[in-house]
């Protein structure tokens, strides 16, 4: 597999399947049936997954076959979408490049960093390719604004606010999601990798070479767990994860990075991602979908000079997955290379151990030998 054939019309013919059957496959099936609608090249063609009644879900919804086994859909499909929970990324992934299948896997691109590398290391060996599903890059607002950047319109950007930040959004206490040997993490895996990519994306992923943060479960099991609505239903598992985190990046060339991440907090919701510029900066709102950018001019006066952008409704999943298309069709690269969901990974795990450790981390492998963390009260 891995091959796509030439249709009628003249573009070559992809069949997409989905691994793991869940919310966020069925989200990505629609998003690949409404390409299909528009590219009649693009189909997707099956799912795998190991629960019957999900299979049953999904062949009922999208009328294409589903298997309990994924070798089976790998011979019927010329890429896939790997959704599942992220301890199974690996498993899925690796097989599917060893197929000569093209992979789009959820983010993170694993549930540790040593996952991660191995995944790594079968992409490099890979005839096919393996992109990340960083998807918020690719909303029309964050288009806009990397099109500026690109232009030099900010200048030199130095340092980049990244905000993920919920009041009530735990996505299900006592689901997968909040189970560290499944999941990898809490909040930072989950929502904080989005924030991370974004902000090392419109650096043009500098180097990192050193990151300090703290981790927190603040709210987890807690019966005063007080909400108006939640992200998920609660359930009766485990929630041994992390509900918030703060850290701080510093790249080589000295640029750095801020992020602040929260499932829950009693605070208002901060989707912002800030982009500081010595000629000009920007807020981009990945949940709103709206992008400020802030200039100066001193044409007739000088006057600060604001821009709201307003773009064409493109759902960011949509235009992640035609970009994966054309990726497929012409046998690469991926628009997400593994290195910057490697190199997001490696972030991740330094912000644990930093936490727990109480220092700032070196990610050449060495601690930073400076006075512990301390914390201060006014």
């Amino acid at each position: 597999m891995g091959h796509t054939t030439e249709p009628t019309d003249g573009a070559a013919a992809v069949r997409i399947g989905l691994v793991g059957l869940g919310n966020i496959g069925r989200h990505h099936a629609t998003q690949l049936q409404a390409i299909a609608m528009d590219d009649p090249g693009v189909s997707l063609a099956g799912g795998m997954d190991i629960d019957p009644a999900a299979r049953e879900a999904f062949e009922t919804e999208f009328g294409v076959p589903t298997h309990d086994d994924h070798e089976r859909l790998f011979e019927t499909v010329d890429a896939v979408v790997v959704t599942t929970p992220n301890c199974f990324h690996e498993e899925y992934v690796v097989a599917a490049l060893d197929a000569g299948v093209d992979v789009l896997v959820e983010k993170p691109l694993a549930h540790d960093l040593a996952s991660a590398e191995r995944i790594a290391a079968a992409a490099r060996d890979a005839e096919g390719f393996c992109m990340v599903g960083f998807h918020n890059r690719f909303a029309a607002p964050a288009r806009v604004l990397q099109n500026a950047i690109d232009e030099g319109r900010f200048g030199d950007l130095y340092h980049v606010e990244a905000n993920y930040v919920r009041r009530r959004g735990i996505p299900g206490r006592g689901s997968w999601f909040t189970d560290r040997a499944v999941a990898g993490g809490g909040a930072l895996v989950d929502i904080g990798t989005h924030a991370i990519d974004f902000a090392l994306h419109v650096l043009d992923y500098p180097q990192v070479v050193e990151v300090s943060g703290v981790t927190r479960n603040e709210f987890g099991r807690h019966e005063d767990y007080t909400y108006l609505e939640q992200w998920g239903t609660d359930g009766e598992g485990v929630v041994d994860v992390e509900d918030s985190a703060s850290a701080m990046l510093r790249c080589a060339d000295g640029r750095t990075v801020s992020l602040e991440v929260a499932w829950a907090s009693n605070r208002p919701e901060n989707n912002e991602i800030v982009v500081r510029g010595s000629d000009a900066g920007a807020t981009f709102d990945h949940e709103a979908g709206e992008l400020t950018m802030y200039e100066t001019d001193d044409t007739g006066a000088a006057h600060f000079a604001d821009t709201q952008v307003r773009t064409r409704d493109d759902p960011a999943h949509r235009a992640e997955q035609r970009r994966f298309v054309e990726a497929v069709r012409n046998g690469g690269p991926a628009p997400v290379s593994i290195g910057e969901g490697l190199a997001v990974q490696r972030v991740i795990d330094a912000i644990y151990r930093s936490s727990e450790e109480g220092r700032a981390i070196r990610l050449d492998g060495t601690i930073e030998q400076a006075t512990p963390i301390q914390q201060t009260t006014d």
